[in-house]
């Protein structure tokens, strides 16, 4: 029995035909939306490239890019489709076309659905990312003049000013970390000796911060050193006073700015789906309509649609056979009475000399 069967009359079989073309014209806009929203994504994730760890965390933005490009193309040949079916005449050109055509947007609108739950499957990957990466750079923050991390202070400070964050994790993060570079210590100073003698590993570690890490709404001018010294600071206790450094770190904060732009982009790309996969129902009942109507051979008659043209488990029964088979297609079989038809052929003994011949009749 047929699933979702619905009768069409000419009319309304041309009147589908046209709302599809319509809507393939509009799903060609939402292939270029998808394109856009992940091109956008990957612009995001190249900006702070340099404070994440190498990893996955691409594949988001490039299956947006991939499901946005191959959208425009199909839909574009789905308008093309629905045009030519209001006339059956040329909807006979489609007809071997259209089956494939439609199994193909099905597993195209389950790639877009599989991106828009990878948008909020994403965020554990992200997070790795951002805390290797952040605390790369916050380890090289002082060697300005490396080679190829000279860059990396201006990428942390302008990170920490514009996402009003500070370290890693928090503020403390700097505490146990030497971001001080060492041609700006002076080494015949005894305090710098002591510091640099009291940790095992020979850095210059201190209870500060650098300058980014700065709050200008505070009343009160930034304290970047001694953080935790109550005695360096007039009228100061860090346990009960609010600091005026930025408590936030950096890997939470970027990680909400990325949670609020995939979190949008992954309800638009279901709300896409969701499209997609009514404009595919609706090319399904076309095909079938228009498919009936040429077995009818009645052109301006009635004829049914349907989704499926058996139930849901007769035609998973058929298709689990058809991949069953497909591995035997080359092979023999052996069911008795099924012999090789190569084995056991009777050949002719054209050697044999017992052949009745008939007399040749004597010439007169």
């Amino acid at each position: 029995m047929a699933v979702l069967k619905v009768k069409f009359t000419k009319t309304k079989r041309d009147k589908l035909a046209q709302i599809l073309w319509i809507l393939n014209w509009v799903s060609v806009v939402s292939g270029i939306i998808l394109f856009s929203l992940g091109l956008f994504l990957k612009i995001e994730i190249k900006k702070r490239n340099e404070v994440m760890a190498k990893g996955d965390i691409n594949s988001v933005p490039n299956m947006l890019i991939s499901v946005g490009v191959i959208a425009c193309i199909i839909n574009f040949l789905g308008g093309k489709i629905c045009y030519d079916c209001s006339d059956a005449n040329k909807f006979s050109r489609w007809k071997l076309v259209m089956l494939p055509y439609i199994v193909c947007t099905f597993c195209f609108t389950f790639c877009i659905l599989v991106g828009a739950l990878m948008c909020y499957t994403m965020r554990n990957e992200l997070e790795e990312s951002l805390y290797l990466g952040l605390r790369d750079a916050m380890k090289f923050y002082k060697d300005t003049d490396i080679p190829g991390r000279c860059f990396l202070k201006k990428t942390v400070d302008m990170l920490q000013i514009g996402f009003r964050c500070c370290g890693n994790n928090g503020f403390r993060d700097w505490f146990e970390i030497q971001w001080v570079s060492p041609r700006y210590l002076n080494m015949a100073s005894k305090e710098v000796l002591d510091r640099l003698k009291s940790n095992v590993d020979g850095k210059f570690l201190v209870d500060g911060v650098p300058f980014s890490c700065c709050n200008p709404s505070s009343p009160r001018p930034c304290i970047q050193y001694q953080l935790t010294n109550n005695s360096a600071h007039y009228n100061y206790d860090f346990l009960t006073e609010e600091l005026n450094i930025w408590v936030k770190g950096c890997r939470e904060a970027l990680l909400d700015h990325y949670t609020a732009i995939m979190r949008s982009i992954g309800i638009t790309a279901l709300l896409i789906w969701l499209f997609e996969l009514s404009v595919l129902i609706g090319v399904r009942y076309l095909q079938t309509a228009m498919k009936n109507v040429l077995l009818l051979g009645d052109l301006e008659g009635e004829s049914d649609g349907w989704l499926l043209e058996n139930s849901f488990v007769e035609t998973a029964k058929y298709n689990i056979n058809i991949i069953k088979n497909l591995g035997k297609a080359n092979q023999i079989s052996t069911v008795s009475g099924m012999n090789d038809p190569n084995i056991d052929v009777q050949s002719t003994n054209c050697g044999k000399t017992n052949v009745t011949t008939k007399s040749i009749p004597a010439a007169s």
